[in-house]
């Protein structure tokens, strides 16, 4: 049963949508069409502005409705392929041009978190916000010692807004498993959790601040990425201080052609920083939106933002290199072995027919440059043949897939004739060689090689108790087996005693019988 905060919710969603001009939405939903004819009797509703073009319409509707639905824009703001051209340019501006909340609010907040004033933390500190995004917003400053830094702080009452619409999702996760057949398939609920901790995350920035620093000496002097330093002194979970970076935002295509920046090497870059944080290093940045990564050029990317990032157990990370290269080999039976194998597909599905309907998905799109890749009727195509083979969706593997459409939408803004697959394959290559073949193997024996040698002097007396022990067990078995063989025995006489008192019960009735 749905409760009244989140049918209040419900209610003031659709209210948003009316008043921005989108009733079409509204009307489609058959509980709420009374609200249309309602909303006539409120002056807002005839304060709205009709004449603004369907894509700012949009935007101002999320922007209103709060953090998780900016969020969804800006993951839409990527996939320009997906969206009609005014739509689209108009949700990149929800990347970092959200409404800003209030300076002097934003000043309380750092001061009530690092416990002194704004005069004793910075030298100079701008009032005006640098940038505004669903969870945060930025404003520059200058350290007491001379340093160029940027002051991120969080929204006040962000974490409300935000469980209040996580109960929401929760609710429609429920209906959707009680309603839709697809759903326990696809664990809705658990891709709800999935998407609960990664926001909630989200809002602490003192992980973020670790998280940033892990990605920092991960590239350490790279050439092709550089994250900026943490001031931990003036770093809170409300408020973050970092380096400022300078460098022109990864969108901003006309700002790069006019730098001379190498599109190519950006495109292939991108890829190889996607691969090696997932293959490698094991721990990827999850929200790589055109907000969140810059250029400085003619090739080199800065990167900010580490709210949100992702890990892989060793298990899925090993399936899913394994995947990504037979995929790129074109052996799709092993494809569709490792599916079975890793529990992804069910152990009962026929390794041929699956095999077949992998082939047929993913074997067109092959030789073709990402300009002509046409990913919203591929992923059409896999989730029809995952419905098909009754593939339960990996809650855990969502941020990874996100990460990698933004990858793709980015690429395809920066050099759409990006050979995707050649770009990938090399690294993959060397990662399954590395961590799977007879080197790697050799090398994990080498590591394990200082514990054996410690435990080697205990290896006789190990191997005495597990024969005494063993010993023992077969004695015991033996015993067992001996009195059960007895009690099989007594079972046995028991048996024929009981045989012979009824025959010879039978006789003496039937000599009483004759008797008489």
């Amino acid at each position: 049963m749905i409760g009244p905060k989140i049918l209040m919710r419900l209610i003031h969603i659709q209210w948003v949508l009316l008043f921005h001009g989108l009733d079409e939405l509204v009307l489609k939903t058959h509980l709420f069409r009374p609200i249309r004819y309602l909303a006539i009797f409120s002056p807002y509703y005839w304060a709205r502005n009709e004449n603004e073009p369907r894509g700012v319409r949009i935007r101002k509707a999320l922007e209103d409705l709060g953090p998780i639905y900016v969020k969804f824009g800006q993951a839409l703001s990527t996939r320009k392929d997906l969206l009609p051209e005014d739509i689209a340019d108009e949700l990149v501006k929800l990347q970092d041009k959200v409404p800003p909340f209030s300076s002097d609010l934003a000043k309380s907040i750092i001061e009530r978190e690092l416990g002194q004033s704004i005069s004793e933390s910075f030298a100079e500190f701008d009032s005006k916000p640098l940038a505004s995004a669903s969870v945060a917003q930025v404003h520059t400053a200058t350290l007491l010692t001379g340093e160029r830094v940027i002051v991120k702080v969080l929204r006040p009452d962000i974490k409300n807004r935000i469980e209040a619409d996580l109960a929401l999702l929760y609710e429609l996760a429920k209906l959707a498993e009680k309603f839709w057949p697809d759903a326990k398939r696809l664990r809705v609920k658990e891709v709800v959790a999935e998407f609960e901790k990664t926001l909630l995350d989200e809002l602490d920035l003192i992980r973020e601040a670790a998280n940033a620093a892990k990605v920092r000496r991960n590239f350490e002097n790279s050439e092709i990425l550089y994250v900026p330093e943490i001031h931990w002194p003036l770093t809170r979970r409300n408020v973050m201080v970092m380096e400022r970076i300078h460098g022109i935002p990864v969108g901003d295509i006309d700002v790069l052609r006019a730098g001379n920046a190498d599109f190519k090497l950006l495109a292939e870059r991108g890829v190889e920083i996607f691969f090696t944080q997932v293959f490698r290093d094991n721990f990827f940045h999850a929200d790589m939106h055109p907000g969140n990564i810059f250029v400085e050029l003619p090739a080199k990317y800065l990167a900010v933002d580490f709210g949100i990032v992702g890990t892989l157990s060793e298990s899925d990370q090993r399936y899913l290199g394994e995947n990504f290269l037979a995929f790129f080999n074109r052996d799709y039976r092993r494809v569709a072995e490792m599916h079975i194998e890793s529990g992804w597909v069910p152990s009962y599905t026929r390794v041929e027919e699956f095999e077949s309907a992998i082939r047929s998905v993913c074997e067109p799109i092959f030789e073709k440059p990402l300009k002509d890749i046409s990913f919203g009727l591929l992923l059409l195509r896999l989730f029809q043949t995952a419905r098909r083979f009754d593939m339960v969706v990996q809650p855990q593997l969502v941020l990874l897939q996100k990460t990698l459409l933004n990858i793709e939408g980015l690429g395809r803004q920066l050099y759409p004739d990006l050979d995707l697959w050649q770009t990938a394959k090399p690294y993959l290559e060397s990662w399954v060689k590395e961590r799977l073949g007879p080197k790697a193997k050799l090398k994990k024996l080498a590591q394990q090689f200082p514990e054996l040698v410690t435990q080697f002097p205990e290896i006789p007396g190990l191997i005495y108790r597990a024969l005494d022990d063993a010993g023992h067990a077969r004695t015991q078995m033996e015993n067992q087996t001996r009195e059960l063989q007895q009690l099989r025995e007594q079972i046995a006489d028991n048996n024929r005693s009981t045989i012979w008192t009824l025959l010879i019960s039978a006789v003496a009735i039937s000599l009483a019988l004759l008797l008489g």
